[in-house]
């Protein structure tokens, strides 16, 4: 199997050397047990996804972890929903840095735990799918082909294709709504559910609008809503905010919903050939969902909050993507023609005329192959884009 070098290893040594415990939390298949059994070699590593184990430490948690008194790897911790209560006392008596590790992969039982009970004494971390800088010497497909096949580090083992990305994000729902829904929501009807999920595909990279997305699917607001939030917690999905500064303009106030990984929403939209997704009409959405996902990355896998916006007034006037800077607020237009027109490059110099004070340069992502800056706007390839803070071209 194929490891990726993954850019969150320097964050959780740091963290390490910090905190008597470390969390990283993020989607299933995003890669964590791999990562942390890679930096933390050296620890015993305990699935609590084993039944054995997983009884074991529910019927005597204190000969459960008299085992591990050197410090361990937890994994799925979540199972355990009791851990964090029992190991607060551990690391209160003894605060050697680095001595637990735990995944998981629903935020709501992990981080629950981890709030109530080790605030102060874990640093936390989310692993997302492969970010474009992982990716080593992986000769890069075309861009439809690199939306339609996502992130997971799964899909980009040597041979894979994607016709295997068909059947693996099969595999991939099917897991996840048995496992983490039944557990989360109780869900009754799970097809419901699953129209659910694939109604919000329909809207990645739009305005979240909660009362049509729950007319579509026939369940009430509130129901939608906590759907929703079961969808963020797991890292399926994420809402960008508007930018919260007043330029003297009424704001849009709505969050735009985003999936974190492209290959599962073009899986939930029914594409299933690259060909077909370059002629559809999501494929702007998609691309600017991967873009902004990758903006994400960036800023999670250094440990940073990702304190990312979109700005939009009702005059019509919107940036796809802006964030501060110490030069200023940096915007951001996002379209995945590949071909650099003159449209391309107005619609990148729109993007700054929102802001009242001294900005950079805006920049223009997308799928065309050159970057060079055209008229003031930084044009930046989608294939140079390893370094969302330092582009490239």
């Amino acid at each position: 199997m194929d490891h990726f070098p993954r850019d969150l290893s320097a964050t959780l040594q740091r963290l390490a050397r910090q905190f008597p415990v470390v969390a990283v939390t993020g989607p299933r298949q995003s890669g964590k047990t791999t990562l942390v059994r890679q930096i933390f070699s050296d620890k015993p590593y305990i699935s609590l996804e084993d039944p054995v184990e997983l009884g074991f430490a529910q019927s005597d948690p204190r000969g459960f972890l008299q085992r591990f008194a050197q410090g361990a790897i937890f994994d799925e911790a979540q199972r355990w929903p009791n851990l964090c209560s029992h190991l607060q006392g551990l690391v209160d008596a003894d605060r050697t840095p680095g001595r637990f590790v735990l995944t998981g992969s629903q935020q709501f039982g992990l981080m629950a735990g981890v709030t109530q009970s080790l605030a102060g004494r874990v640093g936390l971390t989310q692993l997302l799918p492969l970010a474009l800088s992982e990716y080593g010497q992986i000769v890069r497909e075309d861009l439809y082909t690199h939306l339609c096949l996502g992130s997971y580090p799964a899909l980009w083992q040597a041979g894979r294709s994607p016709m295997d990305a068909i059947d693996w994000f099969s595999s991939y729902i099917a897991t996840y709504v048995e496992r983490d829904v039944r557990q989360l929501l109780q869900v009754q009807n799970l097809s419901t559910f699953q129209r659910f999920v694939r109604l919000c595909a329909a809207r990645t990279g739009t305005l979240l609008n909660l009362v049509s997305l729950a007319n579509d699917a026939g369940i009430s607001h509130t129901t939608a809503r906590h759907w929703l939030s079961v969808l963020e917690s797991s890292e399926l999905v994420f809402l960008l905010p508007p930018y919260y500064r007043n330029f003297g303009k009424r704001l849009v106030k709505t969050p735009k919903l985003y999936f974190t990984d492209t290959g599962l929403a073009v899986w939930l939209l029914g594409i299933r050939d690259p060909q077909l997704l370059a002629l559809h009409p999501l494929r702007g959405a998609l691309f600017e969902t991967w873009i902004v996902g990758e903006f994400r990355k960036f800023r999670l896998n250094r440990g940073l909050p990702a304190d990312l916006y979109f700005w939009r007034d009702n005059n019509g006037l919107e940036a796809d993507l802006v964030f501060e800077t110490s030069q200023g607020l940096q915007c951001v237009e996002i379209k995945s023609g590949q071909t650099i027109t003159p449209d391309l490059v107005r619609a990148g110099q729109r993007a700054t005329r929102f802001v009242t004070e001294p900005v950079p340069g805006p920049w223009l992502l997308h799928g065309a192959q050159e970057s060079y800056t055209r008229e003031g706007v930084r044009c930046i390839s989608w294939r140079r884009f390893a370094n969302p803070l330092q582009p490239s071209g």
